[in-house]
């Protein structure tokens, strides 16, 4: 589907040119075979515990609230949520201009700029330890210079926009925009191990309106289907950490069939997912439908509080105890019973008690995470609600949710205390005894009527720490409001177990079981 041409010149320079490409590919990532698809392969990393202590995502912005090229263009998704990407595992070598530069970038399906460090970034440490982009050693560079803010961690990296031959690998794309960094000023940028990102999203997140990398790869003619599949290897053993294949499917990477199911909403990769199973319960929020992202830039999976917390309590997760939730219940818990037993509106329990107003937005305290409802991200301007708020909301799902499975009021309210327990500690992960993934139950995801089962070998990581393992629960809580959530982001764990594909023809993305 893809190729290269070498043009012929005179003898001595085509010979030239022959040992230019091959010294350059000998070093290249990319794998080429008789079925003709374009093949980048992924390095893989292994997480440690400074990693996954700074792993979660960490703000969630709703209504466009990006700004964009010279703070005047704002970004037209409903939903932008920062992540730090310290917990990227999968990444690969690209190459700006002509010659070109090399750098380590992840592809990233949560997002769609691509962006590397810039020679003019000199007032940052990190900056000296990652590839940095030069454009006065490029023939086919073009300036643009406008100024422009990537989205990042807790708020934005600056940078300004250029232009220039990008190669991914073994073809070359013309005239890609992209952004040169010129501030690395977060601590995470001293501990990444790659360079910069290659988004893979849609145009409508990309700050200023930049086209996306695969978007110039179907206009110039280099994808003869609209799609790209992604492969993460689980095997620590082996050398190749994953691969994605450009204009194709690669079957030795699945078993099956492909379930394919719309692209719900364009700008990340956004699809409906059905009710998530726990022990083939019910977990009860999305029984009738949630959004999920699917995120190959980050390792872990995200979802809402409620939801995450019976999972952390069904594997025997240890997180943060949260004194507020367990005062709630014991305060309050005989009078939210008798609320819902008696057929008060769920949404109005917590007002009644006093702990909600439901003035203004909405946001969680940064224990567990947060949300956002402004379009200019101004903190100072929000109407917060109490963090005790968000508890007792919670609290009343749980109790909702045990109630359809005719439990009594104590057991309910007993179980709802040990919940308490297991609430996400304020970094996003939760201790796992190591001893006790044999006998940890299944979660099942409800995609497009079917089941996606994730294994407790495939949701837990492991740790190697000195001469023992600790081991980490893989969801981390993320809560964003109706009518955009809740929301899942799908990172690599479930990747991992499902080969995926990214239809842009038919506005779809597919998975099957890996291979």
């Amino acid at each position: 589907m893809l190729c290269y041409t070498l043009v012929e010149n005179m003898e001595f320079k085509y010979f030239l040119t022959v040992m230019f490409l091959w010294a350059l590919f000998k070093f290249l990532p990319f794998v080429t075979s008789d079925d003709g698809l374009m093949r980048v392969s992924l390095q893989r990393r292994n997480l440690d515990v400074n990693t996954l202590n700074s792993a979660r995502i960490k703000e969630v912005f709703n209504h466009g609230g990006l700004r964009g090229v010279n703070d005047g263009n704002y970004l037209s998704t409903d939903i932008v949520y920062l992540k730090n990407y310290l917990d990227a595992q999968y990444f690969g070598e690209i190459g700006i201009g002509s010659p070109p530069q090399m750098f380590k970038v992840v592809f990233d399906t949560g997002s769609s700029n691509l962006w590397v460090p810039s020679s003019k970034c000199r007032l940052s440490i990190a900056c000296y330890i990652h590839s940095k982009y030069r454009s006065k050693l490029s023939s086919t560079y073009t300036k643009n210079g406008t100024s422009c803010k990537i989205p990042f961690s807790r708020g934005y990296i600056p940078g300004f926009f250029s232009q220039d031959n990008l190669k991914v690998g073994n073809i070359i794309i013309r005239d890609q925009e992209f952004t040169e960094i010129t501030k690395e000023g977060s601590l995470e940028f001293l501990a990444m191990h790659f360079d910069g990102i290659l988004g893979l999203g849609f145009q409508d997140i990309s700050v200023g309106q930049v086209k996306p990398v695969w978007y110039n790869m179907i206009e110039q003619g280099y994808m003869t289907q609209k799609i790209f599949s992604l492969w993460l290897n689980q095997n620590p053993d082996s050398n190749i950490g994953g691969e994605i294949v450009f204009g194709g499917i690669d079957w030795r990477h699945f078993r099956g069939d492909h379930t394919y199911v719309p692209v719900s909403q364009k700008g990340y990769w956004q699809i409906d997912v059905g009710d998530i199973l726990l022990q083939n319960n019910s977990t009860g929020l999305c029984q009738g439908g949630c959004a999920a992202i699917i995120d190959s830039g980050t390792s872990l999976i995200a979802g809402p509080t409620s939801v995450v917390t019976q999972i952390n309590h069904a594997i025997g997760a240890e997180g943060y105890v949260s004194y507020e939730c367990k005062n709630i219940i014991h305060n309050y818990g005989d009078l939210i019973w008798e609320f819902i037993t008696s057929g008060l509106r769920p949404e109005i329990i917590c007002v009644d008690i006093g702990l909600c107003s439901r003035n203004g937005s909405r946001r969680m305290n940064d224990d567990i995470e947060t949300m956002v409802d402004d379009e200019n991200l101004d903190d100072s301007q929000q109407t917060r609600e109490s963090p005790l708020c968000t508890l007792c909301d919670m609290i009343v799902f749980w109790v909702q949710v045990q109630l359809k499975q005719r439990n009594t009021r104590e057991r309910i309210l007993n179980y709802i205390d040990e919940l308490c327990e297991k609430l996400p500690n304020p970094v996003g992960q939760s201790f796992i005894n190591c001893d006790n993934i044999p006998t940890m139950p299944q979660i099942i995801f409800k995609i497009g009527n079917r089941s996606f089962p994730l294994s407790p070998e495939q949701y837990i990581l492991r740790v190697e720490e000195g001469c023992s393992s600790v081991c980490y629960g893989g969801f981390v809580g993320i809560d964003v409001p109706p009518p955009q959530g809740p929301l899942w982001v799908l990172g690599d764990i479930f990747l991992g177990a499902y080969h995926t594909v990214f239809d842009y023809g038919n506005l779809r993305v597919g998975f099957a079981e890996a291979a």
